[in-house]
């Protein structure tokens, strides 16, 4: 049996003796010494350490207490802009993430049948050697497209690509497109970014938040700026069809029937051009496509809405009013996933716009820039080998405005099943869990079924690592380096706080061997991982050991001379595209345009997913801490709609959709509309590695349909129907 630590234990971890706290790990001397010489341990082993967090993708500072040679708390950085001196629930947990029982602690090789969970230890030389020859007699028997690549996005990304570049392969699996790519394709053809930074300062005074439950899909920064604006009077407008933590703290909630996000954004659109409520300045000066719009917007009334999304019209006539009348310190959240239909694109293009016509520029909304900064150094690599392949996701040849660094991920696997245009034979996957997170699970595992050899990089033995040929295990971000972080005017530093446990390595580390067995070592020149981050330091003009001891290195600023220049965006007019021309030329409307979602049968319920506090999509919930802290997952359902059906909380139910059948228990609750269920996502897992997950829940993705948006790639979450019975 695995044993439970209470947070009490936890806590004291540091005090306790080696023999009663198993889960401790000694300081040993690489990292002491470098810690005392830098000033952040004294004699004893006592002080501070910090670094970054990794249990979402937000990246908080953090600084980490050492006591006795042990790790034993973490608290947030307050130099770092996300962290602010704080961390949310899932990043002061992080310790279980490192000292997790379940962790896979050395190379494993697979020896049972595929699913069966048995593997057997491997030295690291014979794993690589392993992974390698695979890799290599996949390329020289089919080319190198056979072998498809895949991690979510991480800050070793730029050494996780350089060997699929190197490597020569297309295909590149991420997880955005099962999030959020509707809102990054919509602000590339809007205002030629994936997403503008927002602004929530003392004078925003209307949120308009569309399905974004920042109150427990927790991006710490955001959320705590969210909540002071809330604080000082901000009105926030939320449009949801689930009673969210985020709707008890707003000023209103409208439980907007799925999928029609759209219509209620088109009639905005209407009444605040037909009414002449923009802002006719900055349309003028700054944006094009403006008659197109009107035309095309014009029959989009908040009477015709009002029916599709269950709103009045005469509330959806006063929220447009209610924005104008507060502009430009308004804010229309794009969000990231809306109700996840095949028509969010163009309620993300809806958002975009609607913020433009509002003026909020540089008042609400500006340039966020991007983590990646042209300060940092890098080592010297030649050019990539020219591929000539289609990719296996459709990019560019069937979704012609997804960027290739995104992709559709969706339709990678279900053409991994097909085999059209050609078939893959191995899958390299780093900090990913495919098997889990994309819909319609049977076919994933199918999927898996079509491959000659299979890889995982990851520090447990998820879903998706139960299902492969061989494991590598990397260190958790407590115990090793990754890429440096620029975070507005400072680039942070994410260092080990313990040595890594086991034989678990940095993906620098395994990244570099990889591509020296490959022959792809002139990828991949530095001598070890804090040779690189001295390359990465080298344009700044400071040491490593300096950044160690701080945790960040000042960042030059970029001089400004003269008049302050006229707005523009990386668009191709220079200007924020309320038409698109790219759109258009591709075939697609150029403009928002209505679409009619389908709808569920009488007898079936909109399936709704989202986050919660207590977990980071399909990667925490065998996190003794957090698991003991999380509410027991289960299904909900309006209470009215289950007492029809005579059903009551707790029972046990049977869900059911065109792909796949579960059984969990339910919830009857007012927090919902009666046309919907929703589920937690990230539980029922298949690996019996996960002693702690193991058998808690159900699987949502054991059920989702996979539905995708044509234009942006996004795949359609909510589309999905199901039937709840009695089990």
């Amino acid at each position: 049996m695995t044993k439970t630590i209470s947070r009490r234990d936890f806590l004291k971890l540091g005090a306790a003796s080696a023999g009663a706290v198993a889960l401790g790990q000694m300081l040993p001397p690489q990292v002491a010494q470098a810690a005392r010489a830098a000033g952040l341990l004294n004699a004893n082993g006592d002080g501070y350490i910090h670094s970054m967090c990794e249990m979402c993708v937000w990246r908080c500072g953090l600084t980490a207490k050492v006591v006795d040679g042990r790790v034993v708390k973490l608290d947030g950085n307050p130099e770092h802009a996300h962290s602010r001196g704080n961390l949310c629930p899932r990043g002061q947990s992080g310790l279980m993430n490192t000292y997790d029982p379940d962790r896979v602690l050395t190379p494993l090789v697979r020896v049972g049948k595929r699913g069966e969970g048995k593997f057997r230890q491997a030295s690291w030389d014979e794993a690589l050697d392993i992974v390698a020859s695979n890799m290599q007699k996949i390329k020289d028997t089919y080319g190198a497209e056979a072998m498809v690549f895949s991690s979510t996005h991480n800050l070793s990304q730029p050494l996780f690509e350089n060997l699929l570049y190197a490597f020569g392969s297309p295909n590149y699996g991420t997880q955005r497109s099962l999030c959020f790519n509707a809102m990054i394709v919509s602000n590339l053809m809007t205002y030629g970014m994936e997403e503008p930074g927002r602004i929530y300062d003392e004078n925003l005074k209307y949120i308009l938040l569309t399905g974004r439950n920042l109150l427990e899909a927790i991006s710490t920064s955001e959320t705590h700026d969210l909540i002071m604006a809330i604080d000082r009077g901000a009105k926030v407008v939320y449009l949801d069809p689930r009673y969210t933590k985020t709707a008890s703290k707003a000023t209103e909630w409208l439980p907007i029937k799925p999928g029609m996000d759209l219509a209620f954004h088109l009639a905005l659109l209407n009444i605040i051009i037909s009414e002449k409520l923009y802002d006719k300045t900055f349309v003028s000066r700054n944006t094009v496509g403006f008659d197109e719009l009107k035309t095309e917007v014009a029959r989009y009334t908040a009477e015709w809405a009002a029916p599709l999304t269950g709103i009045p019209a005469e509330t959806i006539t006063r929220i447009a009013h209610e924005l104008a009348d507060a502009a430009p310190h308004v804010l229309v959240h794009n969000g990231w996933r809306t109700s996840n239909f095949t028509n969010s694109f163009h309620t993300q293009r809806a958002i975009s716009i609607l913020n433009a016509l509002l003026g909020n520029w540089d008042v609400t909304m500006a340039d966020a820039g991007g983590e990646e900064s042209g300060t940092l150094g890098a080592p010297p690599q030649p050019p990539y080998p020219r591929v000539s392949a289609l990719r296996l996701d459709g990019v560019p040849w069937k979704y012609p405005v997804v960027p290739l660094k995104i992709g559709v991920f969706q339709e990678l696997r279900d053409n991994i099943v097909s085999g059209d245009p050609y078939q893959a034979h191995g899958w390299f996957i780093s900090r990913q869990n495919p098997i889990m997170s994309i819909p319609d699970r049977s076919k994933t595992i199918k999927a898996f079924g079509k491959m000659d050899f299979i890889v995982t990089v990851d520090i447990i033995m998820n879903d998706t690592a139960w299902f492969s040929d061989v494991v590598l295990p990397e260190a958790s971000y407590l115990e090793r380096y990754d890429p440096l972080l620029p975070v507005g005017d400072k680039v942070f530093l994410r260092q080990p706080v313990i040595e890594p446990q086991g034989e678990a390595k940095s993906a620098l580390w395994i990244y570099k061997q990889l591509g020296e067995r490959l022959g792809l070592g002139d990828y991949f020149q530095y001598a070890d991982e804090e040779d690189y981050l001295r390359q990465q330091l080298a344009p700044l003009g400071v040491s490593l050991e300096e950044v160690k001891a701080k945790g960040y290195a000042e960042a030059p600023e970029t001089p400004h001379e003269g008049e302050p220049a006229e707005l523009s965006w990386n668009t191709p007019s220079g200007k924020v595209e309320l038409f698109s021309d790219t759109l258009s030329r591709v075939g697609f409307p150029g403009v928002p345009v209505w679409e009619e979602p389908p709808q569920p049968s009488e007898n079936q319920f909109y399936l709704l997913t989202g986050k919660v506090a207590q977990a980071t999509q399909f990667g925490t919930q065998n996190n003794q801490l957090l698991h003991k802290y999380s509410d027991e997952p289960r299904i909900w359902m309006n209470a009215q709609t289950a007492a029809k059906l005579g059903l009551a909380t707790d029972d046990w139910v049977e869900v059911s959709s065109e792909v796949g059948t579960i059984h969990t228990k339910l919830l009857a609750t007012q927090a919902i509309r009666p046309d919907c269920v929703y589920m937690t996502p990230g539980y029922g897992h298949l690996s019996k590695g996960l002693k702690t997950a193991f058998g808690v829940g159900a699987s949502d993705s054991a059920i989702h349909v996979t539905y995708t948006d044509p234009i942006s790639g996004s795949q359609a979450l909510s589309q999905t129907f199901v039937t709840v019975k009695k089990a």
